[in-house]
């Protein structure tokens, strides 16, 4: 080797070893050199539904283009949660009944606006009954509820504050599901610190972090849902991000078997199902009717992610989001008749008027 190949290879290893150096946290992302089988599931076993789907722009978007990523991915009906209400609400039912009518399915959501105005309550109800028979399936309840929205005195709402009864009250009523998601991961109300697992989520997205003043504790937001679900035992709840009791299912299915009215959707979580493939795969088993599939954001490209999860047996395989998650995913290889529950037929029994025909009987 010349001097100056000898020159040019020094200073190469010297850049590797200060590129390495100056790498931080959030760009380390090792690939497994563990050799194991591998069964990427790019669709469903079963045609499914996905009961926690957000399509802002349904009243004019071409809705082609939706169906050929959906076929793709063996989805026979998307439910949009973003209806909004009245007008709005009733200009997507127009383009969805004039172009795939089967195979959209769309919730309204209520303006909490006003609340602690005389006769808030009954108008709510009011608007709601408009919108379930102009087509709305049932009713979506966002975080904003418990987080952010304020009664005309400028005071946090609290989930089970008495005056929005007549809205839990009137879904009951209509037979209609409330897919209802209340505060977010515990992890953002804990400290920043080396024993918080959403650490890199919270340095990279600051704003998701809370605290007990910011706006009340993670504990008392979760509470005052459940008594709200317990205080309306005829209205039927899907808990979406299986109400952040992914990570400690024995408390979860404490709650399910305190709340027969409650069922639960496993969008955004399925990183802590992947992790116990075990624990999760028994508590899918025994709540095989209360569970629903749900992916929330619209990706189509992180769907198998969840298919292989809940349908293979895999190893070690990489999540989709390192922020969300560090670890790696395992399979639950559920039972094909679990799979059915889970994909389509506990939404078929929960959201009236779905399309049957769509799926395996």
């Amino acid at each position: 080797m010349t001097v100056k190949n000898l020159s040019l290879s020094l200073l190469l290893c010297l850049s590797t070893v200060m590129n390495a150096q100056e790498m931080g946290f959030e760009e380390y992302n090792p690939k497994s050199t563990l050799v194991v089988d591998e069964n990427p599931t790019p669709s469903a076993k079963f045609t499914f539904i996905d009961v926690h789907s957000h399509q802002f722009r349904m009243a004019e978007q071409n809705l082609g283009d939706l169906i050929k990523d959906m076929d793709q991915l063996n989805l026979g009906i998307m439910v949009n949660l973003s209806g909004g209400s009245g007008e709005g609400l009733q200009a997507m039912l127009k383009n969805v009944n004039a172009n795939y009518p089967n195979r959209f399915a769309i919730f309204a959501n209520v303006d909490f606006n006003g609340v602690g105005n005389d006769g808030w309550g009954a108008k709510a109800a009011e608007q709601l009954q408009r919108d379930v028979a102009a087509g709305a399936k049932g009713l979506k309840i966002y975080k904003s509820l418990g987080l952010r929205n304020k009664d005309v005195n400028g005071e946090r709402i609290a989930i089970d504050d008495p005056r929005l009864d007549p809205v839990w009250a009137k879904c009951g009523e209509l037979n209609i599901p409330v897919l209802i998601h209340a505060a977010d991961p515990k992890s953002f109300w804990d400290p920043i610190n080396a024993e918080n697992e959403r650490w890199l989520e919270l340095k990279t997205r600051p704003r998701r972090k809370r605290t007990a003043t910011d706006p009340a504790p993670w504990q008392q937001i979760i509470d005052e849902q459940h008594r709200m679900f317990k205080k309306h035992p005829n209205t039927k709840f899907i808990n979406a991000h299986m109400g952040w009791y992914a990570n400690n299912l024995d408390r979860l299915s404490e709650l399910l078997d305190e709340m027969p009215n409650m069922y639960v959707g496993i969008g955004a979580i399925i990183a802590e199902l992947g992790r116990q493939p075990r624990r999760a795969k028994a508590f899918f088993i025994k709540y095989q009717d209360r569970i629903l599939f749900g992916k929330d954001s619209w990706q189509p490209a992180e769907f198998p992610t969840y298919f292989r999860v809940l349908e293979t047996a895999d190893e070690y395989f990489p999540y989709y989001k390192k922020y969300h998650a560090f670890w790696a995913m395992y399979g639950l290889d559920l039972p094909d008749e679990v799979l059915k529950k889970v994909y389509y037929k506990n939404a078929l029994k929960l959201i009236p008027g779905l399309d049957a025909s769509l799926f395996e009987q």
